[in-house]
C-alpha cells in the first residue's frame, strides 16, 4: 500500500534549526557483561545509538546530507526528498522531513519488518515497495528509475554513495566513541550497510590512533537475515565503501548472531536489532580469536522492536 504524504510543501525551518537537530548524536555508551566469564579483562561498550531522536544510528548521516545539500541549495521548498532504504535511514527522512516541512518518498523492499514501515509512515512519508527478492538493490535501482522520470521533482541523498554519509560518523559518533572511552578503545567493530557508520568511525579512530583494531562485520552469504546489511561480494557496492579501512572484515551467520541477541535480551535487559546482534557476534570472535584484554566497542544502531515480527526474537513474518 502507498500512503499519499501529508507533509507540507514548503519547509518550516532550516535543518540547522530546531530541537530535533540538537536531539542528535553524543549518545552514551553502556558497558555491556554479556562476555564477562569469557573474557574477564576485555571491557565491551556498546555506542547507544538508539538513543537518538528517529531511534537510530541513521539519524547522524540523514541529518549531515540534508543539512549540506540545503546550505548548496540542491535541497529546496518544493522539491521531494527521495531515497533507497532499509528502513532506519528511511525514518529518519521521515523523522526530519516532518520536522522541516519536506516532502518525503521512500523506496523499501517490501519483505521489510512492518514495524518500520509503519513508523515512516506515522511521520507522513511515501513509501514505493520494491521487490522483495531484489533485497536492498532492487531497491535502488527502482528509486534511480523514479527520479530518472522526474529529476526536478526530487532531490535525492543518494546515502550510499554521498560523503556526507561517513563524514557525519567521521566528526561525530568515532570522536565520541574516542572521548567517552578516554583514548583507551584498542577495538572498534561495526557492520556493513551503506559502510558510512564503520568507514566514518574507523577513520577518526585511526587519527587518533593507528593501531586502534577496526574489523568491519557483513553476513556471511547472499541469502541472509540481517536486515539492513550487504553482502557486499554478491550486492551493489556502496560508493562510500572503502575497504582498506578495516583490519579484517569478518562474514557472520544469520542464527548464531539472532542468539547473542536474544540472549543480550534476556540477560541484561537490552533489546537490540539485527546488526547489533552481528555486533555481538564479532565480539565473541574476537575473544575466540584470542583476544581477552582491552576495550572493544561495538553499535548499537537501533532497538530490537523494530524487528519483533522478522524472526529474531521468535516470532515469524505473517
Amino acid at each position: 500500500m502507498v500512503s499519499e504524504p501529508i507533509s507540507p510543501a514548503a519547509p518550516r525551518l532550516r535543518l540547522s534549526e530546531g530541537r530535533v537537530a540538537e536531539m542528535v548524536g553524543r549518545t552514551p555508551l553502556l558497558r555491556i557483561h554479556l562476555f564477562d566469564r569469557e573474557a574477564p579483562d576485555l571491557a565491551v561498550f556498546a555506542k547507544a545509538e538508539f538513543m537518538n531522536p528517529g531511534g537510530s544510528v541513521k539519524d547522524r548521516p540523514a541529518l549531515r546530507m540534508l543539512q549540506e545539500a540545503e546550505a548548496r541549495g540542491e535541497l529546496t521548498p518544493g522539491r521531494v526528498i527521495l531515497d533507497s532504504t532499509s528502513g532506519n535511514t528511511g525514518v529518519a527522512y521521515a523523522m526530519l522531513g516532518a520536522a522541516f516541512g519536506y516532502r518525503v518518498r521512500l523506496v523499501m523492499p517490501a519483505n521489510v519488518g512492518r514495524e518500520r514501515r509503519q513508523l515512516i509512515e506515522a511521520y507522513g512519508a511515501e513509501i514505493v515497495y520494491s521487490d522483495p527478492q531484489e533485497g536492498s538493490d532492487g531497491a535502488i535501482l527502482q528509486c534511480r528509475a523514479i527520479q530518472a522520470a522526474d529529476p526536478e521533482r526530487y532531490y535525492v541523498p543518494d546515502q550510499y554513495n554521498n560523503p556526507a554519509n561517513w563524514q557525519a560518523h567521521y566528526d561525530t559518533t568515532g570522536a565520541e566513541i574516542w572521548e567517552q572511552t578516554q583514548g583507551q578503545v584498542t577495538h572498534f567493530l561495526a557492520g556493513l550497510g551503506t559502510s558510512g557508520t564503520f568507514v566514518g568511525c574507523a577513520r577518526r579512530l585511526k587519527a587518533y590512533r593507528p593501531t586502534i583494531r577496526c574489523i568491519s562485520l557483513q553476513p556471511d552469504d547472499a541469502f541472509h537475515g540481517l536486515e539492513g546489511l550487504k553482502h557486499m561480494p554478491s550486492s551493489i557496492v556502496p560508493g562510500i565503501y572503502d575497504p582498506s579501512v578495516a583490519d579484517e572484515d569478518w562474514g557472520g551467520p544469520t542464527e548464531p548472531a539472532y542468539e547473542l541477541g536474544r540472549e543480550l535480551a534476556l540477560r541484561e535487559g537490552i533489546l537490540v536489532g539485527h546488526s547489533s546482534a552481528l555486533g555481538l557476534w564479532g565480539v565473541r570472535r574476537l575473544i575466540r580469536s584470542g583476544v581477552t584484554r582491552g576495550v572493544a566497542v561495538l553499535i548499537f544502531a537501533d532497538r530490537g522492536e523494530r524487528y519483533l515480527s522478522t524472526g529474531l526474537f521468535g516470532a515469524r513474518p505473517r
